[in-house]
């Protein structure tokens, strides 16, 4: 199992009132958390004890390095793993060019590569693997893409770059419009993030304010009342209303 990025304070469902610290589209997993590599919600990382205190009150334990378990990956992509999520990019172009399947090959918990490098937020590896082919409508174990990853992740730039990448009008209607096992599409998780700027970007792109997930929640509805995120959506949503 994967250590997760943190990319939420709360994850909001119906299935479960319990916070959840890990990365919002993989579900049903127990999460490992790096503290070193946190990403904390104004899109900063490293130390910060007041944050570290908060997740030893609530009992979620830290993982080091040793702690990363990838004795369940299969050997041969055990090297392609490693260098996605550390982001070292001379390791993932060695790991792939001694790599002899797809490069679409889910490695580790139905993700692609491109899925990993998104999720981890790493821009230069995610760069590197679309040129190199990766496809940008893979999908994970929960029907999620790696644009799903990036915006539950607030990775601005690479959310950038995968929908520039779409070189297709079509294609990218496809990929904002792509939902999950829960239902939610790239904008269902840029807002229960809160990063306006994702989701400024997304609506520029065309996606919907007004599409509810399994639950019947819309993008607004699973941002925090007063955020600067919950505004732009209601804002979009009542011009789409005509409100």
């Amino acid at each position: 199992m994967k250590p997760k990025r943190i990319m939420e304070w709360n994850w909001r469902s119906p299935k479960t009132e319990i916070a959840v610290f890990g990365h919002a589209t993989k579900l049903g997993h127990t999460f490992l958390i790096d503290q070193s590599q946190m990403a904390v919600p104004d899109g900063r990382r490293g130390d910060d004890e007041d944050g570290a205190a908060l997740f030893e009150e609530e009992g979620v334990d830290f993982a080091d390095d040793d702690d990363i378990d990838h004795s369940e990956i299969p050997v041969h992509l055990r090297p392609l793993v490693s260098a996605a999520e550390s982001g070292d990019l001379d390791a993932l172009r060695q790991a792939l060019d001694n790599f002899d399947g797809n490069i679409d090959e889910p490695v580790e918990d139905g993700d692609t590569v491109l899925h990993l490098t998104c999720l981890y937020g790493h821009l230069n590896c995610v760069q590197f693997l679309l040129e190199r082919g990766a496809n940008l409508e893979a999908k994970d174990e929960d029907g999620g893409i790696p644009l799903h990853d990036a915006c539950a992740g607030g990775y601005m730039e690479i959310a950038q770059h995968l929908i520039n990448s779409a070189n297709d009008p079509d294609r990218l209607k496809r990929m904002l419009e792509t939902v999950d096992m829960e239902g939610d599409t790239p904008l269902h998780h840029a807002a229960r993030g809160e990063y306006a700027n994702v989701v400024r970007l997304l609506l520029a792109c065309g996606a919907s304010p007004t599409k509810t997930n399994l639950y019947g929640k819309t993008p607004a509805e699973l941002a925090d009342p007063g955020t600067e995120a919950r505004s732009i959506l209601e804002e979009a949503t009542g011009v789409l209303l005509g409100h």
